[in-house]
């Protein structure tokens, strides 16, 4: 045990200390964070330009001063102009568009056109849409002489945000959030997906340089060629845990610093102004309540459901399958590596173990859908997909018995494929100068000790 210690200690001290695993190290939080902060900021951030339209119409003139102008849109309808004559000279005249409305607009949805020099962005375009759209609702109830049309569309519009409640054998109630556990089923799953064969790729690429450069031959005559493999396989995935550690907390203190700044210190106090206000009014007047108490109100109800997850279940969990993954599959890699001589011809041996791990994200895919599948039952029990499949069956609910069958045939799978990748590690890791097959593979996991 001395000697592999030895060996782990070299393997780790060696690549902790290179700059791609520091610069990684720094460079994956950054970008995690990135895909948390950069919406909230852009959804944060307000557009400063103000833009003005040129509204054009026919000589109908249905639809003059129904889009209502907004802090940085401004709205102007022309008369006695022609869409034509306009086309080619508005951004001279100081305009940002054109905007043109056809009275076939009621039944033709594409009778209204934006004609602008650049891309127009997202929430104008929505904001023209929604102003017309109520505007021709309107006029449609009003052909059948519908009085109080304002009131009558208040009182009747409806949102509906369908609650979950999860409720365990014993009686105990815990507010839960499927679009919450579908995203954490899939960074799960995708996260040993990409750790476990990154990692294992180093395993391989490391044995195959050792051998390349005839260095094993000179480690092989002090150990075992078993102590060796382990050694590589144990100090690399602790390589791999370190940096999945300091990534986590590298990531949780940017995206704790970034909140301070993007989100105002008083929406605690804003979430329950608005709460008692709809509390103390009427059914009708609540129907006027800005559209921003929706959104409080889901942020509200995943923070509730945060605490409906069982973090200490998710997260060793994680570290058990990503520990399991990784040794089941960096013992494969081990073995591929040391039948080689080069990187290239590792592919006739890399489809075999690559499919297993395509499969099971494919399958962990589907498990969002639907997580008490047979399909995903079953490949949450093969080792060479478990870690992945269960991973993304975990956030809605597994029960303890098939949890702990999955990782102790994970466990009994590792040993496996740790004492056949050995017998094909000691014979390979010497063999110079000959293309192996899977022929010559067989005979040495046939060969005695």
């Amino acid at each position: 045990m001395s000697k592999i210690s030895i060996i782990i200690q070299r393997e780790y001290l060696t690549r902790v200390k290179k700059k791609s695993f520091i610069i990684m190290t720094l460079l994956a939080p950054l970008f995690m964070a990135a895909m948390f902060i950069v919406p909230v900021w852009i959804m944060t951030r307000d557009d400063a330009e103000e833009k003005v339209i040129a509204v054009v119409e026919d000589e109908t003139n249905l639809f003059k001063d129904v889009i209502p102008n907004s802090k940085y849109l401004k709205f102007e309808y022309l008369v006695d102009v022609t869409l034509d004559d306009l086309k080619t000279n508005f951004s001279d005249k100081g305009y940002y568009a054109v905007l043109h409305i056809s009275p076939k607009v009621a039944y033709i949805p594409n009778a209204v056109q934006l004609i602008s020099h650049k891309q127009p962005p997202l929430d104008l375009t929505i904001h023209i849409a929604n102003a017309l759209e109520k505007e021709i609702e309107q006029k449609k109830l009003e052909a059948y002489d519908i009085k109080d049309l304002d009131k009558i569309l208040k009182a009747v519009s409806t949102n509906i945000n369908v609650q979950t409640i999860k409720i365990s054998d014993d009686g105990i109630e815990k507010e839960t959030s499927t679009g919450l556990a579908m995203g954490i089923a899939y960074i799960g799953g995708l996260l040993i997906y990409i750790l476990t064969f990154i990692f294992g790729a180093q395993v391989m690429r490391g044995v195959i340089e050792e051998k390349t450069s005839r260095v094993v031959e000179v480690i092989i005559s002090s150990v075992r060629p078993f102590q060796l493999m382990m050694g590589k396989i144990l100090g690399i995935g602790l390589v791999g845990l370190t940096q999945f550690v300091l990534w986590i907390i590298i990531t949780a203190i940017i995206i704790t610093a970034a909140q301070s700044f993007l989100l105002p210190d008083d929406i605690g106090q804003t979430t329950q102004a608005i709460t008692e206000n709809i509390m103390s009014s009427t059914p009708v007047e609540q129907t006027q309540v800005p559209i921003q108490t929706q959104e409080f109100n889901e942020i509200q109800q995943v923070f509730n459901s945060l605490h409906s997850i069982n973090w200490g279940l998710i997260l060793s969990s994680f570290l058990f399958y990503f520990l399991g993954g990784y040794f089941l599959y960096a013992s494969l890699f081990a073995a591929v590596g040391s039948a080689v001589d080069n990187e290239t011809d590792t592919q006739q041996f890399m489809m075999p173990i690559t499919i297993p791990l395509i499969l099971g994200l494919f399958v962990a895919m589907g498990t969002f859908q639907n997580p008490e599948s047979s399909v995903a039952f079953w490949f949450s029990f093969i080792p060479l997909t478990s870690p992945i499949v269960m991973m993304a069956r975990l956030p809605f609910g597994v029960p303890y018995w098939e949890l702990i069958l999955s990782m102790i045939i994970l466990i009994l799978t590792f040993l496996g494929t740790t004492w056949l990748a050995a017998k094909i590690y000691r014979t390979g890791i010497l063999m110079y100068g000959k293309k192996t097959t899977y022929k010559e593979l067989w005979k040495w996991l046939r060969y005695k000790n």
